[in-house]
């Protein structure tokens, strides 16, 4: 075969496995598995029968899968937006953090206790699976979406807690010395990264949203791949401060996602496009790292699936919910909480720093690791739906509008809003007549279930409509309250 055959082969087999990772989120939504699990033991399979595919080195899947967590939290921020997250910004931040720590300390007494390990070793696997993984946590839902509190606390908690967790591990690989001054280094450390990722993150918000208001692009093509590179530059300049890049990117994404801008829709379906795609990427990835006779070694099988029995139905339950009881949430709410706290790719991205550190004992640390977030995807993700019907989790249905229509302004039109009608809201049920606003307001188009209503004043909104509104902007406040729960 020549080369450019081989070659062409090879982006044919690409394309094939892309197309069958993407199809398999239809297979995810019919067996309420996270499609994540389906990319992660597919990778591993191919790389037990087909070795010379996993020859990758480590360095190149540890920085293509950072590259990907950043797309993916750059993401995750931009789809809270700063409206929803300060409804929950210190619950988020206060489980986050603390709830982290707590869960890598009772995971690292379990590693010792029931694993063997030594104490480092077990801290620094406990610390690899604190993190949760919202892209898992959300993949099982497909069309649904968690309505209310919960739902913003479970993405701002997995959000915030990967930058904790990944920090944390880099600060406790940093240490060196006694336990006095590994502990100081330690602390010094995550709180600079800590300090340095929100800050960093903050101005590079801010920067980036005038960017995209006030400095116009000759194609509609170049507006979402400059909000992409203002995101890598957002990540790289924190990294390069010391900080925690993870964290920056999530920050800016939190403050740009509601506010508005040209092309704003367009650059949101891009980078969710984006982390979909590198969502895919990082487990295909990392699940190639890792072969089945491996994991048949060393006991990995056994204390992996001790550890998480206990992560799961122990620890988490625990620890976070000792952790979670000043926050506000009803007995139902606060175990589905608990429950949904599923381990993804950056567990197994921080165990892949394990072994680069050359810990003893690490590479077995990094297999027990790889058995922990398996189960979670799979056995504690594909429990997740059952559980929400169970506990009665109110769930709310995204259909898919394959057809827009849609209006374009060369300037940013003053006034015109678009809210989404919340179930229990004072608008739910209420007439367009009964807009908290002067006379002048006008309400141009009303979506419901994927059909434009006509709107006058006797038309009733219902749960779950979409009203674009174009009011004074002294009247945006009354109008978010008349249509948020």
């Amino acid at each position: 075969m020549t080369g450019a055959g081989q070659f062409g082969l090879i982006v044919a087999v690409i394309g094939l496995a892309g197309t069958a990772a993407v199809l398999s989120n239809r297979l995810s939504a019919r067996l309420s598995v996270p499609a994540p699990a389906f990319f992660l033991v597919a990778a591993v399979v191919v790389a037990q029968l087909w070795p010379r595919a996993a020859a990758l080195p480590a360095t190149t899947v540890e920085r293509v899968v950072t590259v990907a967590l950043a797309i993916i939290l750059f993401d995750g921020g931009m789809h809270i937006g700063w409206r929803r997250f300060r409804t929950a910004a210190v619950p988020i931040v206060w489980t986050g953090i603390a709830g982290t720590l707590v869960t890598a300390a009772g995971t690292a007494v379990a590693a010792h206790l029931v694993a063997g390990m030594g104490w480092h070793l077990a801290l620094l696997v406990g610390t690899a699976v604190a993190a949760t993984d919202p892209a898992v946590v959300f993949s099982v839902f497909g069309r649904r979406e968690i309505a209310g509190r919960t739902g913003v606390l479970l993405e701002g908690e997995s959000g915030a807690n990967d930058p904790v967790s990944i920090a944390l591990l880099g600060s406790l690989l940093a240490a060196h010395g006694g336990a006095g001054s590994i502990a100081w280094h330690v602390l010094g450390e995550f709180a600079l990264q800590m300090a340095v990722g929100t800050a960093i993150g903050a101005a590079g918000g801010f920067a980036l949203l005038a960017f995209m208001r006030r400095v116009p692009l000759p194609s509609e093509g170049l507006y979402s791949p400059r909000v992409l590179a203002g995101a890598l530059v957002i990540f790289g300049v924190a990294t390069f401060a010391q900080g925690s890049g993870f964290l920056a990117v999530l920050v800016a994404g939190i403050l740009i996602g509601d506010e508005p801008a040209p092309y704003k829709r367009e650059i949101e379906r891009f980078h969710s496009s984006l982390a979909s795609l590198a969502e895919i990427v990082a487990f295909v990835m990392l699940g190639l790292t890792m072969r089945l006779s491996q994991l048949g070694s060393g006991s990995a099988w056994t204390a992996g699936l001790a550890l998480a029995a206990l992560l799961t139905f122990v620890i988490r339950p625990v620890l976070a919910g000792l952790v979670s009881l000043p926050v506000r949430l009803t007995v139902r709410e606060r175990a589905f909480f608990l429950w949904t706290g599923l381990r993804g790719a950056v567990p197994i991205l921080l165990g892949m720093a394990i072994v680069e550190s050359g810990t003893p004992g690490a590479a077995r640390a990094y297999q027990v690791i790889f058995v922990i977030v398996g189960f979670s995807v799979t056995v504690q993700g594909g429990l997740v739906p059952a559980l929400a019907k169970r506990l009665r989790i109110p769930l709310r249905s995204i259909e898919p509008e394959p057809w827009s229509l849609g209006v374009r302004f060369s300037e940013e039109p003053e006034g015109l809003h678009r809210y989404h009608v919340a179930a229990g809201s004072a608008a739910d049920g209420s007439a367009i007549g009964d807009l908290p606003c002067r006379e002048d307001v006008w309400v141009s188009v009303i979506i419901r279930d994927g059909v434009l209503v006509t709107a006058d004043g006797e038309t009733t909104l219902q749960a779950d409509d979409d009203v674009l509104v174009l009011a004074d902007p002294d009247e945006t406040s009354a109008l978010e309250r008349f249509f948020t729960s």
